[in-house]
C-alpha cells in the first residue's frame, strides 16, 4: 500500500511542478529604465524572461548561465525573491529538490514576496520536503502554512496525511486523510485508498464498508476492491454480504486467483450452499485456474457431501487421500462410503489410511472397519477390530454391543 501513495504522491508533485512555470514568470514593460516596487528594471527582466524561455525548453544549463549574468547585489528584493524563485524552478526541473528548497528560502529571506507569494513558497517548500521523502520536516512545513492560510485546499490536507501516514502516526494520518476527502467533490482515488488503510489500520471495519464501495463504483473493473470489501464484511460477520460481494466480483470474471476461488467456495460452504461451490470449483479445476492439491480435492469433497451428493464426493476424496501425508482422509472416505453403504469400498478405504498412518483417532477407524466387516458378514475380520476398540471411552460401548451381535450369530 505505501508504494502505491508513494508513486500517486510523486505524480501530484509533479503536476505541480510543471504548474509552478507558469506562475514563475515574471511581468513587466521592457520600456522600464528602473526598478519600481513591485516591478523590474527592464534589463533585469530581460535576461529573467530569457531564463525563463530556456527553462521552458528544458535548456537548464543556459538558463542558470543567464541568470549567472545578473549582478544580485544591485537586485531589489523584489527582483531577488522572484530570481530565486526561477532558480528554484530550474533544479525542481532537474530534480534537484534540496537545491531548489534553499532557492526558495533565499527568496523569502530577500523579503520581495506578497503575503499571497509568500504563502505559495512556504507551501512549494512542504512539498520539496515530501518530494525527498522528508516527511518530518514536511509535515512540520504544512503545518506552519496552515497556522497561517485562510483557505486550506483538499490537496494539502492529503499531503500532509501522507506525511503523517509514512511516520506511521495513523492518528494524526486519519482526520487530514478524510478531510481531504471531504472537501472534494471528485477525491482522487489514491486518497479514498489512503482514507481506507487508516481505517484498516487501525481495524475500524464498519468505516471501511462505504469507502470501498465508492472505490467500487469509481473502478468497478478493480477486483482488489471488490476482494476487500468481501473480507471486511466478513471481518464484521456480515457474512451473506461477504458471500454476495465475492459472487457478483465471480459472475463479472474478476475472481481469477486460486485463493479467491477457493474463498468463494468456502463462502459457499458456510452460506448453506455447498452444491454452487462445489460446482465452482470443478469448474475451476477444468479450466486449471486452480492448482490441484489434497486441500483443494478435499474442499470439493466437503461441498459434494454437504449437498449430500455422496456418490460425486467419492473421486475427489480418493484424489485427496492419496495426495495428503497421512492416513485421514481415507477414513473419511471410509466414512462415507459407509453412508452409501458400499462396506466393501469401505472396508478398503479403512485399512488403506490405518496403513499409511497418523490416524488420530485409532478407536474411531477400528470400530467404522468392524462395521464394514459386519455388513459384509464377514464376522471373523470384523471381530478384532471391535475387540481394539473396546478399551475406548468413546466407541468402547458400541464396540462391545456389535461383539455381543457378532457372538449371537456365531
Amino acid at each position: 500500500m505505501q508504494k502505491i501513495f508513494n508513486r500517486n504522491f510523486r505524480g501530484m508533485i509533479a503536476t505541480v511542478a510543471t504548474a509552478s512555470v507558469l506562475v514563475l514568470q515574471p511581468a513587466f514593460a521592457a520600456d522600464k529604465k528602473e526598478a519600481e516596487p513591485g516591478g523590474y528594471d527592464a534589463a533585469t527582466g530581460k535576461l529573467l524572461n530569457e531564463a525563463i524561455e530556456m527553462l521552458n525548453m528544458d535548456n537548464y544549463s543556459g538558463a542558470k548561465a543567464k541568470i549567472g549574468t545578473m549582478n544580485f547585489e544591485k537586485l531589489s528584493p523584489y527582483e531577488r525573491s522572484h530570481v530565486e524563485q526561477v532558480l528554484a524552478s530550474i533544479e525542481h526541473h532537474q530534480e534537484n529538490y534540496g537545491a531548489a528548497r534553499n532557492h526558495l528560502l533565499e527568496g523569502i529571506k530577500a523579503g520581495g514576496f506578497n503575503e499571497q507569494e509568500l504563502s505559495d513558497i512556504r507551501y512549494q517548500i512542504a512539498q520539496l520536503y515530501l518530494t525527498e521523502e522528508k516527511w518530518k520536516e514536511g509535515a512540520a512545513a504544512l503545518e506552519e502554512w496552515f497556522r497561517n492560510t485562510s483557505s486550506p485546499n483538499s490537496a494539502a490536507y492529503y499531503l500532509l496525511a501522507v506525511a503523517y501516514y509514512q511516520m506511521e502516526d495513523f492518528n494524526k494520518a486519519l482526520p487530514n486523510a478524510q478531510k481531504a476527502v471531504d472537501l472534494s467533490e471528485k477525491p482522487q482515488e489514491s486518497w479514498i485508498q489512503l482514507v481506507l488503510a487508516l481505517y484498516l489500520q487501525k481495524d475500524q471495519f464498519k468505516p471501511a464498508i462505504p469507502l470501498l464501495e465508492r472505490l467500487i463504483s469509481m473502478v468497478p473493473d478493480k477486483k482488489t476492491y471488490w476482494m476487500q470489501l468481501s473480507s471486511v464484511y466478513g471481518q464484521v460477520e456480515d457474512y451473506p454480504k461477504a458471500l454476495a460481494v465475492m459472487q457478483l466480483a465471480y459472475d463479472a470474471g474478476l475472481t481469477s486467483d486460486d485463493a479467491e476461488i477457493r474463498r468463494l467456495a468456502d463462502l459457499l460452504m458456510f452460506n448453506d450452499v455447498p452444491y454452487r461451490g462445489a460446482t465452482v470449483l470443478e469448474k475451476a479445476i477444468d479450466n486449471k485456474t486452480v492448482t490441484v492439491d489434497a486441500k483443494l480435492y478435499e474442499k470439493l469433497a466437503n461441498c459434494w457431501i454437504a449437498a449430500r451428493e455422496y456418490d460425486k464426493s467419492i473421486n475427489p476424496l480418493q484424489r485427496a487421500a492419496q495426495m495428503s501425508s497421512d492416513g485421514e482422509l481415507f477414513i473419511r472416505l471410509g466414512e462415507v462410503q459407509i453412508q452409501r453403504e458400499d462396506w466393501n469400498g469401505a472396508a478398503q478405504a479403512i485399512e488403506s489410511g490405518l496403513n499409511k498412518g497418523g490416524i488420530k483417532n485409532q478407536a474411531n477407524a477400528h470400530v467404522l472397519l468392524g462395521v464394514a466387516y459386519y455388513n459384509m458378514k464377514e464376522y471373523r475380520k470384523a471381530r478384532p477390530w471391535f475387540e481394539r476398540a473396546t478399551g475406548s471411552s468413546q466407541f468402547g460401548k458400541m464396540a462391545k454391543g456389535y461383539l455381543q451381535m457378532i457372538a449371537a450369530n456365531s
